[in-house]
């Protein structure tokens, strides 16, 4: 969140502060470093997490004018160690930057994987389980998008057997059993799609990684599947 702005409920300049250290505050008065002390992970928990990409989410919507953020302070700040506290896997689309979107967060905050349809393959897999059990990050968040072009594909492949070329075919192929288990729903068959497809992913995450299947039963993870609106800027999380 910019430094320097403010917005109504909670300030901008008192969710982000860039001075000796970058810090972030929290809720019940509570406060937690961006950067953690060398080698150690966000004190955050994860439902704490959650509450503060819901409420940055929040302010996105309400306050979206842009910033100025003083990134040569917080790129000095995590330089020599990072603590996300929390991780995203979001589609590569342009428009949808997790960063931004959650309300402005800097470098050091949210540990991000990126891909068309928001899949986990093995290297994501890699990624998420890193930024969980290496560097502490308590939650993870699949995040979908409305008028996915990727999921889309899926769902013409489903409905008129189109075909796609290179490596596009096998990319979207995850995507398939979701398209067809809400194939007859009700609204749009697209968006019904991608809810449908990141709610599959965030359990596979849960059940298929040891890693993270340890973290959550303990209660150090969160995993939670999540879809943005294009039009609005609203993150709706899914059950």
């Amino acid at each position: 969140m910019c430094s320097d702005c403010e917005g109504e409920g909670i300030r901008r300049r008192d969710f982000l502060k860039v001075g000796a250290g970058l810090v972030a505050t929290g809720f019940g008065g509570a406060i937690w470093p961006a950067r953690a002390a060398e080698g150690t992970a966000t004190p955050l928990p994860p439902d704490e997490a959650l509450a503060a990409l819901k409420s940055g989410n929040e302010r996105y919507v309400s306050h979206p004018e842009l910033c100025s953020i003083d990134l040569a302070a917080q790129r000095n700040a995590v330089a020599t160690h990072q603590a996300p506290w929390a991780t995203v896997i979001s589609c590569a689309d342009s428009r949808v930057p997790p960063e931004l979107i959650f309300g402005g967060h800097g470098v050091g905050e949210l540990f991000v994987a990126r891909n068309a349809g928001n899949l986990v393959d093995t290297a994501t897999l890699g990624t998420v389980e890193y930024g969980a059990e290496v560097l502490g990050s308590p939650l993870i968040v699949v995040l979908a998008h409305t008028s996915c072009g990727a999921v889309k594909a899926a769902c013409d492949v489903v409905t008129k057997n189109a075909t796609y070329p290179g490596a596009i075919g096998p990319m979207i192929e995850p995507i398939l059993p979701a398209a067809i288990a809400v194939r007859s729903e009700a609204g749009d068959f697209v968006d019904n799609t991608a809810k449908e497809s990141a709610r599959r992913t965030a359990r596979r995450l849960a059940v298929s990684s040891k890693l993270l299947a340890g973290l959550t039963g303990t209660g150090k993870l969160k995993i939670v599947a999540a879809i943005y609106d294009l039009e609005t800027g609203v993150v709706t999380y899914l059950e």
